[in-house]
């Protein structure tokens, strides 16, 4: 489950407006501009002070790296400079600005812009912001440590490296236009003023899946098993695959969508979490139902849980019911979980 943030210039919504909207990150901006664009230390107390994390990226003009290597050895110095007034630990990373389409043949100037960044600040704190071909190349040859990626110039392609995704441009949030934000790993760059995020500050991801066709008896609360594994570094769901997306103890938020045939038009189908007890499947407490109506020749059905605990020795399982009177099937589904370890 991905976490939603945003990234603006010259507007400033307001950390209140920020925080209705339901954003947990920032992006703001670093650079040589001074009529407005750049983050402020003001703005950074104020932010992190109400509980949103930021991240920053350094664009003076849009292809800038193309100026190479001693472009990037003097900007890297002058963004960590602002960075470090502005009150980010020396440890995060600060992502510089690709910001057109830049061709194959333009690569060899980028990496060499990426390394001057990382004579400066190290190559483990050098990030790109940049559209899928140079975000792909970047990572392939080792250049970069952290990806932004924008879904401009991506043609619907997402490198799983990249921390952060650009998907959507030109909202508006307390009239300030802003662009919508995704964090897709636990560690995407964020940071407070003198704050590192540790420990619960840094969530961790599961995302699974199922391709596979699972019988759906008629009044009978069945598991879904997942056996395809997108993002599981802790193991969560096992390797061999299973019902189980996630092991305790752990915070979690969930959002699972299933598709489900063989079901009349108007039949009640319910879904639920249960937490089991590991290795005695027969002790569980159920999480809420949700319900739906069958819409006839396949149902797509989406599940969300904002916000649970499942306690040490336990395992969140996904389960539905249909209210038919003949077998249905489970016919698809992906299941995302976000946990923070207790």
């Amino acid at each position: 489950m991905a976490v939603f943030g945003v990234d603006y210039s010259w507007g400033r919504p307001g950390a209140a407006a920020l925080k209705r909207a339901g954003v947990k990150f920032v992006c703001r901006y670093l650079s040589h501009d001074t009529t407005g664009k750049n983050l402020t230390r003001a703005e950074a107390d104020d932010l992190s002070g109400a509980g949103l994390w930021l991240v920053v990226v350094w664009q003076t003009t849009k292809s800038r790296p193309l100026a190479g290597r001693a472009a990037g050895e003097a900007d890297a110095g002058d963004a960590a400079r602002q960075a470090e007034t502005c009150g980010m630990p020396g440890d995060r990373p600060i992502y510089f600005a690709a910001d057109w389409d830049a061709s194959p043949g333009q690569q060899d100037e980028i990496n060499a812009y990426l390394d001057g960044a990382a004579s400066v600040i190290g190559r483990g704190r050098v990030g790109l912001y940049a559209g899928h071909g140079p975000m792909k190349r970047a990572f392939d040859a080792g250049k970069i440590t952290y990806g932004w990626q924008t879904y401009a110039w991506s043609g619907g392609r997402w490198d799983a490296r990249a921390q952060l995704q650009q998907y959507s441009n030109e909202h508006t949030i307390n009239g300030a236009a802003v662009d919508y934000d995704r964090a897709v790993a636990s560690d995407y760059g964020q940071w407070r003023v003198g704050v590192t995020p540790e420990g619960d500050d840094m969530p961790d991801y599961v995302s699974v899946g199922t391709g596979t066709e699972q019988r759906l008896a008629p009044g009978t609360w069945t598991n879904v098993n997942w056996e395809t594994e997108y993002s599981d570094r802790e193991h969560q769901h096992r390797d061999e695959g299973g019902p189980s997306v996630l092991t305790g103890s752990a915070r979690y938020s969930l959002s699972v969508g299933a598709r489900v045939t063989g079901v009349p038009a108007g039949t009640l189908i319910q879904a639920r979490v249960v937490e089991v007890e590991t290795g005695d499947t027969g002790e569980y407490q159920g999480g809420p139902v949700q319900d739906f109506l069958s819409v006839g020749d396949g149902t797509n059905l989406v599940y969300g849980l904002a916000a649970d605990t499942v306690t040490s020795g336990h395992e969140v399982r996904f389960q539905l019911i249909q209210h038919g009177t003949a077998d249905a099937a489970v016919t698809g589904g992906t299941a995302k979980v976000l946990f923070w370890r207790r």
